[in-house]
This record gives structure tokens, sequence and C-alpha cells, in this order.
């Protein structure tokens, strides 16, 4: 996702993460740890609206829940992590602008983190957040939904012409045929309640030993993975092999313990997954559940994965919904009816 910043504006590219809340940057100056960008880090002595946010401020509270953070200046200092590393900088306002769907620029202030300390190793400049906290870039323009059309896997590379598409406020409502919902509960996230998945015609309960418990899924598009806990994955990954005519690859060290297969996996010979939701149904077919991780390999892997064992395992009972299998849905978040919808569309078409 592309957002300017600064006076005169600087594009900055970032993940849009439903997972997380902050907007931040990597900026000028950013230490040893700072992973090398294609595009020029933003520097803030360069902007003539751009302002420390004071650690006594209430935005400053926000990042850290209950006080603030204090530099020698007392400017706000800001520490926020994910599963693959850490940004650290200060807390700052900036004016931002981003295009609308008529072309025009739209401008607004934000306050956004300004990284001068950064261990995510990542070719993407900027977390975009779009959580539902105070600080996500959907709450500091004002907006109430939001949606995203998610390109599939590999398609960049294919056509660089075509682009996801994502939508604010008016007329980014996700409505027409095949549209399902299903609620998140209450947070800055969007947990939901996954009950079970089925396999062809097999139902595989998220739960061997009774009801699912509410939010038991983070709908994440800043992270690939389709993530489930370990007694949940180990019985779909059974039903899936018992329904897939074709043997295994074994003991192969390039894998682990990775399910995978030497012939391509298609929608002719690997099954259906219907992800059941909590009053929606999501279906994948088997080009959305099934990849190949090495191109070098003739391997074809289930794009599902185990937290066990992984920097996720830490979630315990829970699990994450990967923008891997979003692609090729528009999915729309509505925060007055706490509501995550799925349409089935070809996002390059849009």
């Amino acid at each position: 996702m592309k957002v300017s910043i600064g006076t005169p504006p600087v594009d900055i590219y970032g993940t849009a993460d439903t997972a997380s809340n902050l907007v931040w940057t990597p900026c000028v100056p950013c230490n040893d740890n700072c992973f090398k960008q294609i595009h020029p880090l933003f520097d803030p002595k360069k902007s003539s609206t751009y302002s420390e946010i004071s650690c006594h401020s209430e935005k400053c509270h926000q990042v850290w829940d209950i006080e603030g953070r204090c530099s020698p200046q007392n400017s706000c200092i800001y520490s926020y992590g994910y599963s693959s590393g850490l940004s650290q900088g200060v807390l700052a306002k900036e004016k931002a602008t981003i295009t609308s769907t008529s072309g025009q620029a739209v401008s607004f202030d934000i306050a956004f983190g300004c990284g001068h300390n950064n261990t995510l190793h990542s070719d993407v400049q900027a977390t975009i957040g779009l959580g539902s906290g105070p600080l996500s870039i959907v709450s500091q323009i004002g907006s109430k939904r939001f949606s995203y059309c998610l390109l599939p896997y590999g398609t960049e590379y294919t056509d660089p012409s075509i682009t996801s598409k994502i939508s604010f406020g008016n007329g980014s409502e996700v409505v027409g045929d095949g549209v399902v919902s299903t609620p998140f509960v209450a947070g800055d996230q969007y947990f939901v309640t996954l009950e079970g998945i089925s396999v062809g015609d097999t139902y595989v309960s998220f739960n061997s030993s009774g009801k699912a418990s509410k939010g038991n899924m983070c709908i994440d598009s800043g992270t690939p993975t389709f993530a489930l806990p370990p007694d949940f994955y180990d019985r779909l990954e059974v039903e899936v092999k018992k329904q897939i005519p074709i043997d295994p690859i074994k003991d192969d060290p390039n894998l682990g313990t990775r399910l995978c297969y030497r012939t391509k996996i298609t929608n002719e010979n690997g099954p259906i997954l219907t992800v059941h939701f909590e009053g929606a149904d999501v279906e994948l077919k088997p080009i959305q559940t099934f990849n190949q991780p090495l191109k070098e390999y003739e391997y074809y892997c289930f794009g599902i994965t185990n937290t066990a064992n992984t920097e996720l395992a830490s979630m315990g009972d829970q699990g994450i919904y990967g923008n891997y299998v979003q692609a090729n849905f528009l999915i729309g978040f509505d925060l007055e009816t706490r509501m995550v919808s799925f349409k089935p569309t070809d996002c390059t078409k849009l």
C-alpha cells in the first residue's frame, strides 16, 4: 500500500496489516539492523510538517496503554513488536496523503512511528496498521469500514501493472451475490470464530473435545500463513492425505514435516476445503491451499501450517488466517456492525 508523507511528500510503500495498529516507516538515521530498502528512507529533517509527539500526550499513552516512554527531549518513544522482529523509534505527527478512487489526493494529519531501530527483515518498507485501535490508519482517517482485494501470489511478477486494491469509507462495502459474513470479537484486531474445515464432504472440527472458543482465528493480511493449532492441524492433514490419490514425499530434509507432493495439486486431483467461520462458509480451491515453496524444486506443499515449533506457538489454541488464502476474495471490515465479509472475486479484474 502506498502512502505519501511529509512536505514535500515522500512515497512510502507498506504492508497493509489487519493484525496491527501502528503506521510506521524506517527513518533517517536508521541503525545497522535496518534492512536495506529499495525505496529511499523518510528523512524527517527534510519535511516542514514533521513534529515529534510529546511523551505526555494521549497519543503516546495509546501506544503504551498506560503511560508514555520519554526521550531526553520528552518525545514519545515507541516499540512495536511482531512475530518476525520489532520497530523502535519516535512517535511523530505528519501530513499524509492517499489517492482516492476518483484520482484525487486526500490529505490528513497522522500519528506515525518514525523507526530508527528496526529488526524486521523485509523488502517492504513500512507497515500500515489496519486494526481497529486508535492509532491505526482506519481510525485516524475516521473510517468506519474498509475493504481490500489481494492478488494471488506471484501475479505481480507476471504482470506488474496489476495491483491489489484497498478502499476506505463510502463505497468500500462488500455487497451482492455470494457475500458471507462473520462477526469479530471485541479488541483492536479482527479475531473471528473458526468452527471447523470440511475436506470435500468430510467435516473436521476445530476442537476435538467440544465447541470452538470464540475469537480463535485472527484475520491477518500482513502474514502469508494460514496457521492452525497442532491438534486441529494434525486431524486436518490426515483427512487431506486421505483425499489425494498420490503418495506424499517422505524423508526429504528440505521439507521437514511439511505435507508435499511431486505432482502439482490441482482442482482435478485435490480436495476443496470449506472454511466454516461462524455464520460464513468460505470455499478454498486446491490452487489456494497448495503452493510451490521452492521454485527450483518440483515440490507442491500444503499451504496450511501447524503453529507448533514456530514463532506462532505462543498463540496456543488460536490461529492465523493469512493473506495467501485471502487472495481473490473481496474482504470487507465493518467497525460499526463488527463484521468481516467475504466475496469471491477475481482481484486481477478490479
